[in-house]
């Protein structure tokens, strides 16, 4: 009797699970690293939307015009820690560097590769868990605080409907009617048919984790300390305890943790840590029926089952940064004004280390130093979205098909 291969995914938060559960299916052993608890990972600090049509990369000249108002402003959407300028400024001028309009159509023409399958990628997944009603069915409300904002985006609008995307005008009253909460708030918005938003992204995770572990997946909670290679293959993953797993396949799917084997894969790419911070509000005392993106505001309402779900103001902090919470209090504040009746007095705050790349898309490819390597990090504010279409395609690499995809835009040489 033949023994499956060994495989090795070191990282459990959403990219992670699912690259696990994805080679589950492929008939292989596997072996989840991570050292936190199932579903305690950047992915539960997001907004939890299947962001389908968020194709277009931060670096939109809208953004990049708005960003010295930000960094003068620390309540702002956006915040730039004086320290940590020195170390970003390379990034930064990368990250600039894709903000022609030409790089801005290509980039979201290659995320639209990847997005246009996501639902049908998680399908497969969620077919085997538990809770059927993982995935809500209600689509995501974009609302501005006036006209110009609206006008901005317009030319974005154009391009998501180009490649096949839903976006509708809405009016006072349409929003009115979707959402009563927000009735005379706001007189323009956009209906995002094609977004649905997750019942709680924490639960999201412990599902499919549940879910791997009743199919026979093994998950060690534990930190990786060491990947052993041997004539160009990784041969053992090497635990902080000492424990070495072996391995016939490994896919580095740990988010900013990936950083740490960055030579052994024999990459050199420019990844770093951008805080997006959250506010859990629980028993908010708001009937609340979409999640709603405030876009002039930086910042949205997502109703989950463990509360009313406030956050999207990003940080860049540098390297090994410390929190900065009043940046939860910020956000607080703020839709406090919006809904002077909503009760706080249970809150919790959070923050999702976001792994971003100057060009907002992410690697997934095979290590040029290893045979047996594969990688997928690097996936932005997009991790929740495209955490099944990536696992699907890191299937495809480890098992040597030929993907429907092609994911030669989202290779670590591009750097």
């Amino acid at each position: 009797m033949s023994v499956a291969p060994s495989t090795v995914v070191i990282g459990g938060g959403i990219v992670g699970i699912c690259c696990a559960l994805y080679l589950q299916r492929e008939g292989l052993h596997v072996t989840l690293v991570d050292p936190a608890e199932p579903g305690n990972s950047t992915a539960k600090w997001s907004c939890g939307q299947m962001a389908v049509s968020e194709i277009i990369p931060l670096s939109k000249p809208g953004i990049i015009k708005k960003v010295p108002g930000w960094m003068l402003d620390q309540k702002g959407p956006l915040a730039l820690r004086p320290a940590a300028v020195p170390q970003l400024a390379t990034w930064m001028l990368r990250f600039m560097a894709n903000a022609r309009r030409s790089r801005i159509e290509r980039i979201a023409e290659e995320l639209a590769t990847l997005t246009a399958t996501a639902y049908d990628d998680y399908q497969a997944l969620l077919d085997n868990c538990e809770d059927k009603q993982l995935l809500g069915s209600t689509p995501t409300l974009e609302v501005f605080a006036d006209a110009a904002g609206l006008k901005e985006e317009q030319g974005y609008i154009a391009l998501r409907r180009k490649l096949g995307y839903q976006v509708e005008p809405l009016s006072a009253q349409e929003i009115a009617d979707l959402e009563p909460a927000l009735a005379g708030k706001f007189s323009h918005g956009l209906l995002l048919s094609d977004w649905r938003t997750v019942k709680d992204t924490e639960g999201f995770m412990v599902a499919l984790t549940q879910s791997f572990l009743d199919q026979g997946g093994v998950r060690r909670q534990a930190q990786v300390k060491d990947i052993q290679v041997r004539q160009g293959k990784a041969e053992r993953v090497v635990l902080n305890d000492g424990e070495a797993l072996p391995a016939d396949h490994v896919v580095m799917a740990a988010g900013n943790g990936s950083k740490a084997f960055f030579e052994t894969l024999g990459i050199k790419v420019p990844l770093i840590a951008i805080g997006g911070y959250q506010v859990v509000v629980r028993d908010a005392g708001l009937d609340l029926r979409h999640s709603t993106v405030y876009a002039d505001g930086g910042f949205g309402f997502i109703p989950m089952s463990r509360g009313l779900q406030i956050g999207g103001t990003i940080e860049f902090a540098g390297d090994n940064a410390e929190p900065n919470y009043d940046r939860c209090a910020i956000i607080l504040e703020k839709a406090k004004r919006l809904f002077p009746a909503m009760n706080t007095a249970d809150v919790e705050y959070g923050i999702g280390w976001r792994p971003f790349l100057p060009d907002t898309k992410p690697v997934i490819d095979r290590a040029p130093a290893l045979d047996n390597a594969y990688m997928a990090f690097g996936h932005g504010q997009l991790g929740l979205t495209l955490g099944a279409t990536t696992a699907r395609l890191v299937a495809d690499m480890v098992q040597g098909r030929q993907s429907a995809q092609d994911i030669s835009p989202f290779r670590a040489s591009r750097f």
